[in-house]
């Protein structure tokens, strides 16, 4: 069943105001097309509300027992107009963003606390997703831009990239190693590896960089995330690499670089073509990415 509600804001106006002309005044309309809407109200009812005069209108039996239901229900729709209207002025505005969860875990909260005190009206949300999940984020318009690497997507997205970040070592505090300044691919020969084997690909950057050396390497154990990997090595169990802004500060735990071959994987930012981002959400993009660049090495290890 439909409801009429112009026909019942006409009628209502109508009783209300003292006539067609008045009503027609009230709603900003002309008095045909409250006419109109009376007619169009009266007809899907079956009964006749206003009986018409030239010189009056006055209410038929149902329509006075129309009124005070319409009454109450314009009532009701006004306050419920009202508590929406109040309700979207107070509720927060959402800014959103994809970040690869090696980054989202330990290194952007800087930067979004000094977007809260930029601007403390707008709630942030962050999908720490993978590279495909980003993608499809920022393509469906749920995420205004994504923190991800620069790598080949299917929709097309326009990839901005802004820094290398490198791959490092990770391993107990006391261990050998970690006396050294850096250390070297072939010095992780013999030694207990942990590989992470992240849907990001980077256990696939590591072996592309290494060739045949990759296969000569021990590793004894897999996980599919970072933090897990890293917890293995505090707990003795191994060694492991892992991107340089994912090492996070976990007691026992030191990173070292790793050289010959230095690898790196190119950090980007993820947008629609074509789009330019709200001045909100290109303020966040810069200090999430000014954040990201403080993180990584001011050198190169050589």
């Amino acid at each position: 069943m439909q409801i009429d509600f112009l026909g019942m804001q006409a009628f209502l106006a109508i009783v209300e105001h003292g006539g067609f002309q008045q009503a027609a005044s009230h709603l900003n309309l002309s008095q045909t097309a409250v006419s109109h809407r009376i007619r169009k109200l009266e007809t899907s009812l079956g009964v006749a509300l206003l009986a018409r005069t030239t010189r009056e209108v006055t209410l038929t039996d149902a329509g006075r027992a129309l009124l005070p239901c319409v009454r109450g229900a314009m009532r009701e729709f006004e306050l419920s107009y009202d508590v929406l209207r109040q309700h979207s002025r107070n509720a927060p505005q959402w800014l959103a963003f994809g970040c690869l969860p090696t980054m989202a875990a330990y290194r952007i909260a800087p930067a979004l606390r000094r977007f809260g005190e930029l601007h403390p009206n707008i709630a942030v949300r962050v999908f720490d997703n993978s590279i495909q999940e980003i993608a499809e984020l920022i393509q469906t318009e749920t995420t205004a831009f994504g923190i991800s690497l620069a790598a080949p997507n299917r929709y097309g997205l326009a990839v901005e990239p802004f820094a290398d970040e490198p791959f490092v070592l990770a391993c107990p505090a006391g261990h050998p190693l970690a006396r050294l300044q850096s250390v070297r691919w072939d010095q992780l020969m013999g030694e207990v590896l942990v590989r992470i084997s992240l849907p990001a690909g980077n256990s696939s950057t590591i072996d592309d960089a290494l060739g045949e050396r990759r296969l000569r390497l021990r590793w004894a154990y897999e996980t599919q995330h970072t933090a897990v990997a890293l917890n293995f090595v505090r707990e003795g169990l191994g060694l492991t690499v892992v991107p340089c802004l994912a090492a996070a500060a976990i007691d026992g735990v030191v990173t070292r670089p790793l050289l010959q071959p230095y690898v790196t994987r190119k950090l980007a930012v993820l947008t629609r073509k074509g789009v330019v981002l709200s001045g909100q959400a290109q303020a966040l993009r810069e200090l999430l990415v000014q954040e990201l660049r403080a993180g990584l090495p001011a050198d190169t290890p050589q």
